[in-house]
């Protein structure tokens, strides 16, 4: 018992430091960019950019390539067990919302990540399979956000609002505590997209 328990200390302290790493990593502006005078190689290197925040853990995860949520830094499966369900949000009898409610609920201090908080929000859900980006290399995300036929219809206007804008993609910076959150900031992200946008939409 004793060696289980040191153990699960070890791992969760592994987590935290690597969350740190993670939490540490910024983003570039725009301006960034500036110097690179191809409009389609700098809105490669915007999209490329925008990458650290789509493949990082907090987005990742909940854009799986199959009916399982996906958990920690390094993209375990749920555990407990739950599936997808038809709308992305469990299933009978085991909803999402059993246990992530309207809001991220932080645990008692002394627990070890990533078990010191239950991420929440009113729309918690997966992606829908359209939306998988698990496996996908940056230029296949990207080519995927642009598909009208796999995105929900949105055009990159809307792509730019729900990924700058959308109260359910903030949780990436605001996942409680034992998680790193994602690379720089919500609006930071926003405007990377838009120079994205703006240069052409173009991807690596």
């Amino acid at each position: 018992m004793r060696i289980a328990r040191m153990s699960l200390v070890a791992a969760g302290l592994a987590l935290m430091s690597a969350s740190a790493g993670h939490a540490d990593e910024a983003l570039r502006p725009p301006s960034a960019f500036s110097g690179i005078a191809d409009h389609t190689e700098r809105s490669r290197a915007l999209f490329a950019e925008s990458a650290k925040v789509l493949t990082s853990p907090r987005c990742m995860n909940c854009h799986p390539a199959g009916d399982h949520p996906l958990q920690g830094d390094d993209h375990h499966r749920h555990d407990p067990p739950v599936e997808r369900g038809a709308s992305g949000d469990g299933i009978p009898g085991a909803p999402c919302a059993a246990c992530h409610t309207s809001r991220t609920v932080d645990l008692f201090p002394g627990a070890v990540a990533p078990f010191r908080s239950i991420p929440g929000h009113p729309r918690w859900e997966l992606a829908p399979r359209e939306m998988a980006w698990e496996g996908k290399s940056v230029g296949d995300i990207c080519r995927q956000l642009k598909d009208t036929k796999r995105n929900a219809g949105r055009e990159l206007a809307m792509i730019h609002d729900h990924l700058a804008t959308d109260d359910l993609v903030a949780y990436g910076w605001h996942p409680g505590a034992g998680r790193a959150p994602a690379p720089g900031t919500q609006q930071e992200l926003g405007e990377i997209i838009q120079g994205w946008i703006d240069s052409g939409a173009e991807c690596p």
